[in-house]
């Protein structure tokens, strides 16, 4: 998203509130049925994330962090991740943060609320249009009093934002719940645990914006709500038959010919964008070549090639 990964905005937001030791939930690889773009015939594909954030987090030193790989065996639950966490934790609070959600002004307003009130824990909820789709607060106050999962009939449209601050009382509660009818242990039922043993669970309704970008559609929203706050940088080549409208951000040794480029808009390293129109809204990765194209609106990612060819 506007040429960083996801998670990077996370391990960001964690050490910008004081927070330096990490631990990153990770996998063993998978197989994973997926059509042929070819074909279009279902193929097994190796799916290994975890070689794949090790490779772009390491130890965390660039984020001024210490990061711990915790191997989950299988997807079994957030409420999971959090047990097998515990030795890690060592009777500590801590934050969870979902690798896939992005708050725009970080979370540590909500972690310096939660060191001073003390609950047993802290949720972040944001109003949404579709509450069914996500785990679902009713409230007294500020207190929480029921927690559901994709609810059918919601309570209320209050969503829960993939940040949560606990105390190491959630251990207690995610060995006390069963798995869900999917099969996972789920966090709103260890919270509903706690809410039910009669701990203190606070809420914060946040007011700016918050992506859970597991979908297309979300992550290309929070790409333009990125890309909005750009600032024209232009360290490659750019030819004078080239047009350039608004902020556009263009990293080094790419070349730019015979275009028209329209912001906010970012492109990477090394790029290659011959008689194209690259349009506003668009991160296009380092190494990509776009010649005889329109695009905008999209995410392009590294080392790839739109080319149209014309026919006379």
């Amino acid at each position: 998203m506007a040429n960083k990964p996801v998670l990077y905005y996370g391990l960001e937001a964690i050490a910008a509130a004081g927070i330096r030791e990490v631990g990153i939930i990770v996998s063993d690889p998978r197989e994973l049925l997926q059509p042929d773009h070819r074909t279009g015939e279902l193929v097994t594909t190796l799916v290994n994330s975890q070689a794949e954030i090790r490779a772009a987090v390491g130890d965390g030193a660039a984020f001024g962090l210490k990061v711990t790989y915790i191997e989950q065996e299988a997807p079994l639950g957030l409420a999971h991740a959090v047990k097998i966490s515990e030795p890690f934790m060592a009777g500590d609070s801590f934050v969870m943060y979902l690798g896939d959600n992005l708050i725009k002004d970080g979370i540590t307003p909500f972690v310096r609320e939660f060191e001073r009130e003390k609950p047993e824990a802290q949720i972040l909820l944001a109003k949404v249009s579709r509450p069914w789709e996500f785990g679902v607060a009713e409230l007294q106050g500020e207190r929480v009093v029921r927690l559901e999962e994709k609810p059918r009939q919601p309570r209320s449209d209050l969503a829960l934002v993939g940040v949560y601050l606990f105390t190491k009382s959630i251990f207690e509660a995610v060995r006390a719940i069963q798995p869900s009818p999917r099969g996972e242990l789920e966090i709103t039922d260890a919270i509903q645990h706690l809410i039910s043993t009669g701990r203190n669970v606070r809420s914060h309704v946040i007011h700016g914006w918050w992506k859970d970008t597991g979908r297309v559609e979300d992550l290309l929203e929070a790409n333009r709500i990125v890309l909005a706050d750009l600032v024209t940088c232009i360290d490659g080549t750019v030819d004078q038959a080239t047009v350039i409208e608004g902020a556009v951000h263009i990293g080094p040794g790419t070349v730019v010919e015979r275009s028209r480029l329209r912001g906010p808009l970012v492109i990477g390293a090394g790029a290659q964008i011959r008689d194209a129109y690259v349009g506003p809204f668009s991160a296009i990765a380092d190494g990509v070549r776009i010649e005889g194209c329109e695009i905008e609106h999209s995410i392009v990612l590294d080392r790839s090639h739109l080319r149209v060819s014309s026919r006379a």
